[in-house]
Formats: C-alpha cells, sequence, structure tokens
C-alpha cells in the first residue's frame, strides 16, 4: 500500500493565530507535515486555553486544534527583532488579529515580505483587508447571521438558528489551507511569495451555494424549510415506529423505487410527484404518506429495505452516536490522545486520506512515547500510515522553547519575555 507522504515535510509555519479560525488552519498545516510553531501570549496564552471540556486542567478545545505544533511565549510589542529572525527561516505566516493589528505591531505583509520576499502570509478575519467592515470586530455567529445562513436554517415556524458547528471559523480555516497551498505552488514556479486575504463573512457566504442562485437567478427570497431540501423531494427526516430515519431521493428513477418498496408504484405516476419540482411543492402530502408506511416499521427496518435497493438514506444520530459509527471508527476519524501517566483523550481527526490506505496496527505506547522529548506531553496513538504521522506531538508545556531558543539565538533579555510561560490560566467553576 502507498502512503500519503508529508507533503509539506519541510515547510516551517510561524503561526500567530489563536482560538479556532487560524489555529484549526495551522492544525491542518501540521497535519499534512508542517513544522508549526506557535507563538503565544506570555502569562495567557491562547484565548482558547480557558474553555472546557478540561483533561488534567488542560482545554480540550485547545488540544484539538493545536495538535501537531511547537509553542513558544513572546511578547509580541518587545520581541520584533526575534520575530524578524524567525521570518527569515519561515514559508509561512498566519494570523487571525483584527486587520490592521499586525501593522502596528510591525508584522504587516509589507513588514516581514521585504525580510523574506518567498514568504507566503495568510490573514484570516471577520471580514478582510478591503471590506469597508474591516475594522469590525467578529465573530462566527456574526459571520453566520450576515452572510444569510442563519435566515435559511431551522423550522418555518421557529426562530433563525445558528448551524450547530462554528461554520465560520472551520471554513475559514479551510479556505486559509487552500489559499496557503495555492500560493506555496504558485512560489515553487516563480519563487515569489504572496498575501492571502481571508474572511469569514466569505466562506460561509460561499457555502450558501444554490441558496444564492435561487435568488440571483430565479428572484427567490430563501427562507427556513427545515430539514428538507428546498429543491427536492423525498429529502427530510421521516418519524418511523421507534426513530427518525433520513431519506434523500434526487432523482426519479430513485422515486420510483421508493414507491414501488411502499406498495404504491402508482405515485411516480401522479401528478403531484411525477417530477422533483412537483414533489417539491407536494412536499406536505408526500411526506404524510411515506411516514403513515413508515409507522409500522422501526428505523432500522425501514434502512434495510432502503438500502437493499440502493436508496440514499441512514439514521438520525446524535453526537454520541456518530462517535461509535463503525465508518468513523474504522476511518480512524477518531483517535485515542495519550498523556504520560494521565487519562486518555479522544478527538476527531484529519480528514484527508490517502487512497488505498494500509491497516497497519497502532504503535505501542512506548514507541509513541519516544518520539518526543521528556515532560509533560501530549501525543496521538494512532494507525501510522495515516496523513500527520512523524508529527504526533501536541504542545502542552515548554518542551520546544529550548529548542527554539538554541536555533534563534534569544538574547537574555528575550528570554525574560517568556519567562511566565507555560501559560495555565485558571479555568472558571
Amino acid at each position: 500500500m502507498h502512503r500519503l507522504k508529508q507533503v509539506l515535510s519541510g515547510i516551517r509555519v510561524l503561526d500567530f493565530s489563536q482560538v479556532l479560525a487560524g489555529p484549526f488552519c495551522t492544525m491542518n498545516l501540521a497535519d499534512f507535515g508542517a513544522e508549526v510553531i506557535k507563538v503565544e501570549r506570555p502569562g495567557s496564552g491562547d484565548g482558547s486555553r480557558i474553555f472546557g471540556p478540561f483533561v488534567e486542567e488542560q482545554s480540550g478545545y485547545y488540544i484539538l486544534v493545536n495538535r501537531g505544533k511547537k509553542g513558544v511565549a513572546l511578547d509580541l510589542k518587545k520581541g520584533k527583532e526575534l520575530i524578524y529572525e524567525m521570518v527569515k527561516s519561515c514559508d509561512v505566516v498566519v494570523e487571525n488579529f483584527k486587520p490592521g493589528v499586525m501593522a502596528k505591531l510591525g508584522y504587516a505583509y509589507e513588514d516581514l515580505s521585504k525580510i523574506n520576499p518567498r514568504l507566503v502570509y495568510c490573514s484570516i478575519s471577520g471580514f478582510g483587508q478591503t471590506s469597508p467592515m474591516r475594522d469590525l470586530p467578529a465573530y462566527d455567529i456574526v459571520a453566520q447571521g450576515m452572510s444569510g445562513m442563519m435566515s435559511v436554517t431551522g423550522y418555518p415556524d421557529g426562530k433563525p438558528a445558528r448551524v450547530g458547528s462554528s461554520l465560520g471559523d472551520v471554513s475559514a480555516g479551510l479556505f486559509a489551507v487552500t489559499g496557503i497551498m495555492l500560493a506555496l505552488y504558485h512560489r515553487e514556479r516563480t519563487g515569489e511569495g504572496q498575501y492571502v486575504d481571508i474572511a469569514m463573512l466569505d466562506s460561509v457566504f460561499s457555502f450558501l451555494e444554490t441558496n444564492v442562485v435561487r435568488h440571483t437567478i430565479g428572484g427567490v427570497h430563501p427562507t427556513r424549510v427545515g430539514a428538507r431540501h428546498p429543491l427536492s423531494a423525498p429529502f427530510d427526516i421521516y418519524m418511523c415506529k421507534d426513530a427518525h430515519v433520513i431519506i434523500a431521493v434526487a432523482s426519479d428513477a430513485q422515486f420510483a423505487k421508493l414507491c414501488e418498496m411502499i406498495g404504491q408504484p402508482e405515485l411516480a405516476r401522479d401528478p403531484r410527484f411525477d417530477s422533483d419540482p412537483h414533489r417539491s411543492d407536494n412536499d406536505v402530502a408526500l411526506k404524510e404518506i411515506l411516514e403513515e408506511f413508515l409507522s409500522n416499521y422501526t428505523a432500522a427496518e425501514a434502512m434495510e429495505m432502503m438500502q437493499a435497493r440502493s436508496l440514499p438514506c441512514g439514521p438520525l444520530c446524535t453526537v454520541d452516536e456518530a462517535c461509535q459509527n463503525p465508518s468513523i471508527l474504522q476511518r480512524d476519524m477518531l483517535v485515542d490522545i495519550r498523556r504520560r501517566q494521565a487519562a486518555d483523550y479522544r478527538k476527531s481527526y484529519q480528514t484527508v486520506r490517502d487512497a488505498p490506505r494500509s491497516q497497519a496496527p497502532r504503535p505501542a505506547a512506548g514507541s509513541a512515547y519516544q518520539k518526543c522529548a521528556d515532560g509533560d506531553v501530549w501525543l496521538l496513538s494512532r494507525a501510522s500510515s495515516q496523513v500527520g504521522s512523524g508529527n504526533d506531538y501536541l504542545i502542552h508545556s515548554n518542551q520546544y522553547e529550548e529548542e527554539i531558543i538554541m536555533e534563534f539565538k534569544y538574547t537574555e533579555d528575550q528570554i525574560a519575555l517568556r519567562a511566565t510561560w507555560p501559560p495555565r490560566p485558571r479555568r472558571s467553576t
């Protein structure tokens, strides 16, 4: 079996970002083999260190998006010479401060590209560097609300709802990864660095997909329709005898199979249901027919019948049930993190996979620990054939600071700037 190589091996990233959007970006870069040096504020560190849940007084939220990184605490206002020295050997800089902050500190793209013309510099912000709203603060829910996403999320008789995950942060982080990879490819061909400008609002807005063209082309003002698809039916959540089941039929051929399954093949020729637009227009009546049939079967029985006919369907899972999904487990989307002499911890992992993948056995805990220096260290325990193998450590203490201090030749004054490391803010009770 072939392994997906560490495609970013040899790429060094200087990461000034914090909380989620930026760290999610650099987490992915680390997974792909990049060396990520995370710079945190002395004393308090990344703002996400106070977010729960906590494992051995450490934030699981922080651990989730900061795996695979080296860490150093540095006062950005006083450590300019050192930062400039670090930039000389870095390929990528990532930051997610409000626009203008890095320029005031002397770390804007224009400043750092003079030191390193090959530098790829990525800024992630709420509205982007060129937006008329660039100076306004923003978090995920602000981006979701302003993008129109919340107006189409939820049920018609309910209030607008936020998507149940931090879509603004995560989508911006993913687009940042894409932009950085493209800029690195451009650099390989031209030798030129580039500036990548990512906005959370842009990122969420781009995920509206059909809702935008329904408005710009169709003249429709999209609204909340619940779990159903606005253009296809049956494409919704349906109640069985004991639980809900998801049915996603998007073609006439599939609908004909479904009608045959429920013993009403004539429905496929019914003028109300003979095309996808007609089925969508008459979705309420169609749902009543389907749920009357499904009320005689458990969700498992209904799925078995549909799967036998290759009809797209699935259970409506809670998070704890999803964590037991055999596909999630088989593809190692959950991995164990072991802390020396402490409790195990489980978290989600990288989506990108090599194909085909080898099914190598998980390494023994002892062999995994040998990859890291002594100290209080978080480690991933997973199949060595996966993306990110060889870059499995998670920053937790000052284990890599001495390495960074030696490489960049900190002065005594500069070493004092990080004297309060590691940041261990007291969490509220």
